[in-house]
């Protein structure tokens, strides 16, 4: 049994808040965050989905999409600016009927859903596959769905194991059998008993997933949402339908957190990354780079560092990521940091274990933000 691709819907969810970044999505949405010095979070997702062959493609923002909007440029740099298919954008909107003192933004990923089942229905497509666009991994799609096809399943899951330093509560735990059936999904659970935890990466069975999202609660009074997926959505796949597990074994992180988004980052410095920036076999597609080459001046010491277009070095870099037209000055340190677009790091600043945001000037008497958004191990320089 097989899949055919031209059959097959993805949406991508990226219009989460992201609050737990703090002020890196003050102003804009998560997936549009700079990753590896010169790519964006989405990019990620969006690569895996133009190696795989897939070419219809939604994706659903919601929150500060400007940034996102612009970077997703039609679908240009994944080859799916098309006339049929293709990159589309949706944005939440208002329902016929619906009280303009209504919210019509989503309560969730599985509400935003609800929200597009219309959509979903009038499509014809016979695979919805969800993604998220707020993690790090490489995935050929194909692989999923052949899983599927093969297990003829409602849903299968992608699975996979979390960074031993992740907090466990923050994720969606499966437990599967030998045959790789899921048999539990515990959401977020205080104490997790599951094998492995959900990558947020969904093949349905279209009309098993239309008549779900039909049960749920639509939103249109203001009160009754359907929420995030793990809250009835799955359970609800997991009791009542044929739900299979799809496993990951290679990297995959979730950077939803200050802490995390800094040890992923760190993590691509190394000699041997277990990312690999420049893996031609699979590599991340993004927009236009702009920018000439990064420059080294004489005088300047750099070791261990991911330089991106535009960058100027002066001072001294050590274990670190700079994103595009970041400018380091002479008499400047900085050791284990991840610096974002367009930042400047004045002379005689020392700034170590830290993220700068986009379009900050760290100068000798800075200092990290404090309070609710503050991590005690990873300084945040804003503003």
């Amino acid at each position: 049994m097989s899949t055919d691709r031209s059959r097959v819907l993805v949406i991508l969810l990226a219009g989460g808040a992201g609050s737990r970044l703090g002020p890196l999505t003050a102003t804009r949405a998560k997936p549009s965050l700079p990753f590896g010095g010169m790519f964006r979070l989405v990019d990620v997702a969006l690569s895996n989905i133009a190696h795989s062959g897939l070419d219809d493609v939604w994706v659903l923002v919601q929150y500060e999409p400007h940034a996102l909007n612009e970077h997703l440029s039609n679908g240009r740099p994944w080859d799916l600016d098309r006339t049929h298919g293709g990159l589309r954008v949706l944005p939440p909107f208002q329902v016929k009927d619906q009280a303009d003192d209504v919210a019509t933004v989503a309560a969730g990923n599985a509400d935003a859903l609800v929200q597009h089942r219309r959509l979903i229905a009038e499509h014809g497509t016979d695979v919805v596959v969800t993604m998220s666009a707020d993690h790090v991994y490489r995935l050929d799609l194909r692989d999923v769905l052949h899983t599927h096809a093969a297990r003829g399943a409602a849903l299968t899951i992608v699975t996979t194991d979390p960074h031993p330093d992740d907090d466990p509560t923050r994720f969606a735990w499966v437990t599967a059998d030998d045959d790789g059936a899921v048999t539990g999904f515990d959401y977020k659970p205080d104490t997790p008993t599951g094998d492995r935890v959900c990558t947020e990466v969904f093949a349905f069975d279209a009309t098993t997933l239309l008549r779900h999202l039909d049960a749920l609660p639509g939103g249109e009074d203001g009160v009754d949402h359907a929420g995030d997926y793990g809250e009835s959505l799955l359970p609800a796949f997991v009791a009542g339908e044929d739900v299979v597990e799809h496993r990951l074994d290679g990297y995959w992180r979730d950077i939803g957190t200050l802490r995390a988004y800094h040890r992923a980052h760190l993590e691509l410095i190394d000699d041997d990354p277990p990312f690999d920036l420049d893996d031609r076999s699979w590599p991340l597609l993004t927009g236009s780079i702009t920018g000439g080459p990064a420059r080294v001046s004489t005088g300047a010491t750099i070791e261990r560092v991911v330089l991106s277009p535009g960058v100027r070095v002066a001072g001294t870099v050590r274990d670190s990521v700079l994103g595009r037209h970041v400018t380091v000055e002479a008499g400047a340190t900085l050791e284990r940091c991840v610096v974002l677009d367009d930042a400047v790091i004045r002379a005689g600043a020392t700034v170590h274990d830290a993220i700068v945001n986009i379009a900050t000037t760290v100068g000798p008497r800075s200092t990290p933000i404090t309070g609710p958004d503050a991590d005690p191990d990873v300084a945040v320089f804003d503003g």
